[in-house]
């Protein structure tokens, strides 16, 4: 055993020692660095090492590395580069090869848009380092804008350069009773993924820095945000997913630089005509649009080939109505350019570079962060081939009759148009609109002074963590018996159970107790099962390919939420008193990242079954987005069921500790009477004080409720008696409209 055991360390230590031997090699960024800052073409490089051109591609990306001899001459000839072209008086060649992290968005292939990309095997790369512009330190404070730190500019440069003179003394992190609420910004990779053009020639990316580009002509723009010079990138959050395409951000003055108008006249379609000089301009240089056309939020693109790998640029155009004000808030647009880039980087870092609405944007997190395919060799051809990644969504498929909307070819088979589907016939898992019949309020309840809203944080994200959806097709199984662990849709009879009418029924939107047979989810059903009743379905659509698809989304938009909270002093770590004074205290404007995080969440959830837009659809024929992998119309449903059964999973806990009965549900928002204007008045608690378990709790973590608003007793029954939804007004104005 002990000269076995000497006989390993002593081949552990050869390999080892020849670990040691191999020549040190700086990251492949730095070698493409090297060799573009010595003007030698990679044709050059392969020629004096006798190998081929596509191999020195190769080291430069990192796919492959060198092995002896080639290593040492290599070697040999990267030190003498880093001599004669160092990096801040760095030596780069003695710095270790390392993975390069992966902290920023990524871009994943825009839903309508044909494929653009090959198989991507190469890993992410490193932070470019240059002499002209070195990059922010790595978890360094981007500059924060209005901090008197005016960008210096330095004509002819090509590049821009960080702010000159006295650093600006930074802002302390602000506090909430101790706590510090400023979390370390997350690095950024090369100038970041995106820039903001001012229209005079002037490039603002986040942290002040400010780059030039040429300005005459859109395609010499997208050549440069492609280029060394912009250096703009947004790494994957996956390792078989594609690095991000660079985003620029078009204020009205670039947009009229670029010879664009700034009014759209098609206002229908939201695009530029075919013939307008700037898509002849574009066609001349080969370059090409998806589907969508150029409207608000344009890709424009040229094929991939294995020389030149992806060429793409996205396009936000802000007077053309890129920032939806519901979801980015009032007059975002009109931000100076430093800010809004400091603003959109935020969002990029934290969530993913901006695709489109914020709709678009989350369902294309769902992608990045699980990519439908990966790169395999093939073990018969000795070549690489794209393959699925399990847990994936690989390709689209068709929904069950239930599941799938009006409009779709598989109801029109079944159906005449003028047919109005039937609960039997139809699944129908949306999200709660309920109101109490005044009839029902006890006398107790009449005598109390306030309607107190709270409003469950994240409520879609936190009802996508931990749920198994289907993967897969749907498989049609008739009299099953139930499993709550397999998802799908159930046909079952839920009407015979009694529940209390003072509140909502969970299987249902609107409240009301079912009448007979009718679709369900599998949340829904599993609920009526814990509830105690017997569920006997007589059919189903299940879908036994399944998994948690959803929840690398949730824990990516979970982080981003509570980030931006702790931004503006809101952190888990406050008690429940604390946590309401630091919301009402929060300030009215900078919460631009917050709501948008908020809208990608219902939007992304909301794109799972988008319908058909546009005048010329014609009822019963297939649209676009059928096209996507990601239109799911099921999952769409077993998230919403989620939701409303933990709402009223909660409602009924509360309801059976503390005799507290809702007068009013909107979706994630949930209306009680109180003896005062605080949720704190009538959310029950334990005798040592502790939120009761089970139940609402105060906070700031998805799941958790915030403080809604307040009205008075008579306002709230006035409500009910005009058959309005408090829960909707409790603000004072519209909730619906703030996307809460």
């Amino acid at each position: 055993m002990e000269n076995e055991q000497q006989s390993l360390f002593a081949a552990v230590d050869a390999l080892l020692e020849e670990a040691a031997a191999q020549d040190p090699l700086p990251h492949p960024d730095e070698r493409k660095r090297l060799r573009e800052a010595a003007g030698l073409s990679q044709d050059q490089i392969a020629k004096a090492l006798s190998v081929r051109r596509e191999t020195v591609t190769s080291w430069e990306t990192g796919r492959t590395a060198p092995r002896p001899p080639k290593r040492a001459a290599y070697a040999r000839l990267l030190e003498g580069l880093t001599t004669l072209h160092p990096v801040n008086g760095v030596n780069a060649v003695n710095a270790p090869e390392a993975a390069a992290p992966t902290v920023n968005a990524v871009d994943a292939q825009e839903p309508l848009a044909p494929p653009i990309d090959g198989v991507n095997t190469a890993p992410t790369p490193a932070p470019t380092v240059n002499a002209v512009n070195a990059p922010r330190a790595e978890g360094a404070a981007p500059t924060p804008p209005g901090s008197g730190a005016e960008p210096q500019f330095r004509e002819g440069a090509g590049r821009g350069t960080a702010p000159q003179g006295p650093a600006p003394t930074p802002k302390p992190a602000p506090t909430v009773n101790g706590v510090n609420a400023k979390r370390r910004p997350t690095p950024l990779e090369g100038n970041g993924p995106l820039v903001v053009l001012d229209g005079t020639g002037h490039a603002h990316a986040a942290g002040g820095l400010v780059l030039d580009h040429p300005t005459t002509t859109l395609p010499a723009l997208i050549a440069w945000a492609l280029g060394p010079d912009a250096d703009l990138r947004s790494p994957r959050l996956h390792r078989n997913g594609k690095d991000g395409d660079p985003l620029l951000v078009l204020t009205a003055a670039a947009t009229e630089a670029l010879g664009l108008p700034l009014v759209l006249e098609d206002r229908r379609a939201l695009r530029l005509p075919d013939n307008h000089p700037t898509l002849k301009q574009l066609a001349k240089g080969k370059w090409q649009l998806t589907r969508r056309g150029f409207g608000p939020w344009p890709r424009v693109y040229r094929p991939a080939t294995p020389t030149t790998g992806r060429q793409c640029v996205q396009l936000a155009v802000l007077p053309w109505g890129a920032l939806d004000p519901r979801a980015w808030g009032e007059d975002t647009a009109e931000l100076p350019a430093p800010e809004l880039a400091e603003l959109l980087t935020t969002y990029a870092a934290r969530v993913l570079t901006p695709r489109g609405s914020t709709a678009v944007t989350g369902l294309e997190l769902m992608t990045a962060l699980r990519p439908p395919t990966r790169a395999a060799r093939n073990p018969q051809t000795n070549t690489w081939e794209s393959a699925p990644v399990a847990g994936s969504l690989v390709r689209p498929v068709d929904p069950a009759p239930p599941e799938a909307p009006d409009e779709h070819p598989v109801v029109a088979a079944l159906y005449p148009r003028a047919h109005q589907r039937t609960p039997d016939q139809v699944l129908d898992e949306e999200a709660y609109d309920w109101i109490r019949d005044p009839e029902l309020l006890s006398d107790a309840e009449c005598t109390r002074t306030h309607a107190v809203g709270i409003d469950v944080n994240m409520a879609f994200a936190a009802a996508a963590n931990r749920l198994v959806v289907g993967l897969g097709p749907a498989v049609h199984a008739s009299r099953p018996r139930f499993d709550p662990k397999t998802p799908g849709c159930w046909l079952a009879d839920l009407s015979a159970l009694d529940l209390d009418p003072r509140l909502p029924s969970p299987f249902t939107p609107h409240g009301r107790r079912p009448t007979g047979p009718a679709w369900y989810a599998t949340p829904t059903l599993a609920y009526a099962l814990e509830l105690g009743h017997p569920v006997e379905p007589a059919e189903a659509w299940l879908r036994p390919d399944n998994g948690p698809y959803l929840d690398a989304w949730y824990t990516r938009l979970r982080d981003a939420y509570v980030a931006t909270m702790a931004d503006l002093g809101v952190t888990p770590a406050l008690s429940e008193p604390e946590f309401l004074t630091a919301m009402a205290a929060l300030p009215s404007g900078n919460k631009q990242v917050l709501s948008a995080i908020k809208s990608t969440v219902k939007g992304g959830i909301g794109k799972l079954r988008e319908r058909p837009q546009g005048a010329g659809y014609r009822h019963g024929e297939p649209w676009p987005a059928l096209e996507r992998p990601t239109w799911r119309p099921d999952i769409r449903a077993a998230v919403i069921s989620t939701a409303r059964v933990n709402m009223h999973r909660k409602m009924l806990k509360i309801a059976t500790a503390a005799g507290e009965y809702p007068i009013a549900v909107l979706s994630d928002c949930a209306v009680y009477l109180s003896d005062g204007p605080s949720p704190l008045d009538f959310l029950p608690h334990t005798p040592d004080g502790k939120p009761l378990p089970g139940g609402f709790r105060l906070g700031v973590s998805p799941g958790m409720v915030k403080h809604e608003g307040t009205q008075s007793l008579l306002w709230a029954v006035q409500m009910l008696d005009e058959g309005l939804n408090p829960a909707r007004h409790i603000k004072g104005h519209d909730a619906a409209a703030d996307g809460e």
